[in-house]
């Protein structure tokens, strides 16, 4: 009985103990690491909807989470449908929201058309309504005082419009008719691109012209105001012979698929370099903002908010930058569109 209970009262194996110990140590670390992860993972899908939120479209406006506001959704498929809402077109069983403002029917196709009030559709009301009514304030003005200096509000904008008349149009347009004819058009150009912009950097604000489909409607009804000027400027014979770009009849094999390509590249150029320009910097600011999500420590708020305020004045002169130069080279390409003859003539 003794040796039974000596047998059974000896000490546990201290290597067995050792192996429980690291293998209770090796699970502690895994779920460290695994929570960790998850930890990681959250935090980068809150930058992410952070993004998005700012960048993408949407078929509603939200205000951080303050209050919302339903964009109706207009689609054509097989007949016309129209539902006040996202969500009151997603109850009715025919579309969902796959992604954003990417809808999808019950067979899993795109409709034919969409015509829906999307979040950026807004904005690009609200920047075209900014400007009517800055230019019927400002006629009101000049009507009741016709002699009277403007000053403030009303000095800016005719400060701008010269600007566009003189240093942008008459500058790159030689034709002095197509010049004045094309001003209005220009100085909106101009107007709507740096509203948008300014737009983009208000709190809440969503920046249209950091989308491509924006980006790519100005510079389309840009290359029909390009090619549409020289044509009813100098004719369609002479818009075609154009394509040679001037150069002896020897080099037309090679000059004529490149001027046709410019006529592509051109709107292409401003399409990317508006885009491109305005999404840089509210992905940076938006990712420094990310920041403080990530670490979690008020040490790093400073830093953040220091550079994203840095970032977000800098932002102020890319927005009048990118209206004037997508004005700028407008004009220009439609200085060049005139032709090489238009040039000589200009010397002479």
């Amino acid at each position: 009985m003794s040796t039974q209970k000596n047998i059974n009262s000896q000490p546990e194996n201290p290597i067995n103990n050792h192996n429980e110990l690291n293998m209770h140590s090796t699970h502690t670390d895994t779920t460290s690491a695994h929570t960790e992860a998850k930890h990681n993972a959250k935090e980068g899908n809150v930058i992410t909807e952070m993004l998005n939120d700012h960048l993408l479209d949407h078929h509603g406006y939200n205000f951080y989470d303050v209050f919302h506001i339903n964009l109706p959704v207009i689609i054509y498929d097989d007949a016309l449908y129209t539902y006040p809402s996202i969500h009151s077109m997603e109850e009715a069983g025919i579309f969902k929201e796959v992604h954003h403002d990417i809808i999808r029917n019950d067979t899993g196709q795109a409709p034919k058309i969409d015509l829906s009030i999307t979040a950026l559709v807004m904005f690009q009301w609200i920047a075209m309504i900014i400007i009517f009514t800055s230019f019927f304030i400002i006629k009101k003005r000049y009507v009741r005082h016709p002699n009277k200096a403007p000053k403030g509000f009303q000095n800016f904008i005719e400060l701008g419009i010269e600007m566009v008349r003189d240093r942008i149009v008459k500058v790159n347009i030689a034709d002095d008719k197509l010049a004045e004819k094309l001003t209005p058009y220009f100085v909106f150009l101009w107007l709507f691109i740096f509203v948008l912009n300014f737009l983009g950097l208000v709190p809440g604000g969503h920046s249209a012209t950091g989308n491509l489909a924006v980006t790519a409607g100005l510079s389309i009804t840009a290359y029909f105001v390009i090619n549409g000027s020289a044509i009813l400027t100098k004719g369609i014979g002479h818009w075609i012979k154009e394509f040679t770009g001037g150069a002896p009849i020897g080099l037309w094999l090679i000059m004529i698929p490149i001027e046709i390509l410019s006529m592509f590249t051109k709107p292409f150029a401003l399409t990317v370099r508006l885009f491109a320009n305005m999404t840089a910097g509210h992905v940076v600011i938006l990712s420094l903002v990310g920041l403080i999500f990530i670490f979690k420590s008020f040490a790093v708020a400073p830093i953040s908010v220091g550079f994203s305020l840095f970032i977000n004045l800098l932002e102020v002169l890319v927005a009048m930058i990118q209206a004037y130069v997508f004005t700028m080279l407008t004009a220009v390409f439609v200085g060049l569109a005139l032709g090489h003859g238009e040039e000589h003539e200009t010397v002479h």
